[in-house]
């Protein structure tokens, strides 16, 4: 009879999440909805567990556009996550 696998927990912060993966046995919980993601350097400062209040509406030549649905579908995620990463790496790098 096969182990039932748990369901990964929602964490509220990157601490959470960090400490999660340093202290389980992670072959107890069910990863086969994981996707391979976009992995910058390690940043000072994470946007991704912050609410997200604010909308942006932009215009985009379809050719850049395309690109980056591209590059996000590469990376596993989607295009606004992608965006906000992009936005979040270059925030740490020029405090």
């Amino acid at each position: 009879m096969e182990k039932e696998l748990k369901q990964i927990p929602i964490f509220q912060s990157d601490e959470e999440a960090e400490n999660f993966v340093a202290t389980a046995d992670l072959t107890e919980y069910d990863l086969s909805a994981f996707k391979h993601t976009m992995t910058f350097k390690r940043t000072p400062v994470s946007f991704e567990y912050k609410p997200k209040t604010s909308v942006v509406n932009l215009r985009l030549p379809q050719e850049l556009l395309n690109i980056g649905k591209a590059r996000a579908k590469a990376q596993g995620m989607p295009f606004t996550r992608y965006i906000r990463a992009l936005l979040e790496q270059d925030a740490n790098r020029h405090p």
